[in-house]
């Protein structure tokens, strides 16, 4: 039986429901249960209105939520926060209590009760750029609502609450302006935000109303970049105290994680990573409690994200992108569908203890100096490999350099139509080759049925191998 068969939305219901009883993972009585007030409405419309009396980032209408049975809406949650230091592998040590704070919910959820898995994902929102980014939701946002999960975007730092021009405080003070994650100034560098998040997670088990009156079953913390990073010493230090949170996902960076914590950890990095901000460096087996997975060929932000960021950003005012790279920047490898049985694999794992697949790492031959060998299309050994790596098209990788963000981008370059015509004589050798490589990964458990139906049928839709094709963007 194939995973995606294994955990269709109405068997996962079912399953988690059964599984309810020994979670062990329940908030602990020491974490504080916020106020929260909301839902917030929105006044103005998205990308209209001046004010920005609206959430930023909205999903509506760029993503059609409405049209799926979804609906997304914004709550304040208020309390006092415990100010931690995190030792590097162990415990949090509470510094001094009672600090105020004033944030924000975005939520997410299926309309109606019977959609929904009983799964929320609760992301540890990224502010890297200076706003509150959802970079988990709005990659794998197609995923997360046909298999009827519920998102909550957590705002924790500084950054994305307050810091001007484009902070929530900044960005709209007539939707935000009561928001403070820093005591009043006093404190800014957020080690209040790890009780924040804390207290986020014990806001939606407690108060069900943030999920149309129903009860969650499984909390799943996650975050990208340098939330990744922030969840590291959230999962080291404090989860072993507040124990909030049934797994975690991570997504690019994050680690070396401790495995004396029960909650299970599921981190997938790309290429980027590995060849660029050392990964390989630091990584470390699976365990009981521990995946790490690398995805060939892909990069630390890539094109079709992007391609959907971009639009969301525009709207919203918001930091504008500097694509000007030494190579063609962003990657055409698809996080998404690793991403996507990642989730479902994480979910049994809590579920029922089955171990997701271990995957091999993308091949190191030194750390130091680093050195990574490629084949004659430019592509790295090893690794989870898509049809993009192996029935490419164009040279992927998680290298590049250049303007501000460059080194984050990767690159894509296209082959030639002389070598694509040698590879692929027909169209029916492309959508072949594309068909096998896809199936191994299903085999595998990298990808999932659902999305490999959607990988053959692109590759069906495509020119490639015919005597006009298109030009390969």
């Amino acid at each position: 039986m194939s995973l995606q068969t294994f955990t269709s939305r109405a068997r996962a219901r079912l399953a988690v429901v059964a599984a309810a009883g020994f979670l062990a993972t329940i908030a602990a009585a020491q974490v504080a249960t916020p106020v929260v007030s909301g839902p917030i409405p929105a006044v103005g419309a998205p990308g209209t209105d001046l004010t920005h009396n609206y959430p930023q980032l909205a999903s509506e209408p760029n993503f059609a939520l409405s049209r799926l049975g979804y609906v997304e809406e914004e709550y304040f949650f208020q309390g006092t926060a415990t100010r931690y230091n995190t030792p590097n592998l162990a415990d949090g040590v509470a510094v001094s209590t009672g600090h105020p704070y004033k944030s924000r919910l975005i939520v997410r959820r299926p309309e109606s009760a019977s959609k929904w898995n009983g799964i929320v994902i609760v992301e540890w929102v990224n502010v890297t750029s200076g706003y509150n980014l959802d970079l988990l939701w709005e990659t794998s946002r197609e995923y997360l609502t046909r298999e009827g999960y519920a998102y909550v975007g957590v705002s924790a730092q500084r950054v994305g609450v307050q810091q001007a021009p484009y902070g929530l405080t900044a960005w709209s003070p007539t939707r935000y302006g009561t928001l403070d994650v820093t005591a009043g100034g006093a404190i800014t560098d957020d080690s209040l935000s790890y009780d924040i998040f804390s207290q986020a997670g014990q806001a939606i088990r407690s108060r069900p109303e943030l999920l149309g009156g129903v009860q969650p079953l499984m909390l799943l913390a996650a975050g990208a970049s340098q939330s990744s990073s922030r969840l590291t010493l959230y999962y080291n230090s404090v989860q072993p105290l507040h124990k909030i949170y049934d797994g975690f996902f991570l997504h690019t960076l994050g680690g070396p994680f401790r495995t004396d914590v029960r909650a299970k950890m599921l981190r997938i990095n790309t290429e980027n990573e590995v060849a660029l901000l050392n990964a390989a460096g630091i990584r470390q087996p699976d365990s009981n409690t521990f995946r790490s997975w690398e995805l060939a060929g892909a990069s630390h932000v890539g094109y079709w994200f992007m391609n959907y960021r971009q639009g969301l950003v525009a709207r919203d005012g918001l930091a504008p992108f500097n694509l000007s790279c030494d190579k063609q920047p962003l990657s055409h490898v698809p996080h998404r569908f690793v991403l996507n049985a990642g989730y479902e694999h994480l979910v049994d794992w809590v579920r029922t203890g089955k171990r997701p697949p271990s995957a091999e790492p993308i091949q190191v031959t030194s750390v130091s100096p680093l050195v990574i060998p490629r084949d004659a299309n430019g592509h790295v050994f090893g690794g989870i490999r898509l049809a993009e790596t192996d029935a490419p098209t164009a040279t992927n990788t998680g290298v590049n350099s250049g303007a501000a963000f460059c080194v984050l981008y990767g690159s894509h370059e296209p082959f030639g139509a002389a070598k694509i015509s040698a590879l692929y004589p027909t169209h029916e050798a492309y959508v072949h080759a594309v068909r096998q490589v896809t199936n191994r990964n299903v085999k595998e458990g990298f990808v999932l049925e659902e999305d490999a139906k959607e990988i053959i049928r692109d590759a069906k839709d495509s020119r490639v191998g015919t005597p006009n094709p298109l030009p390969i963007p």
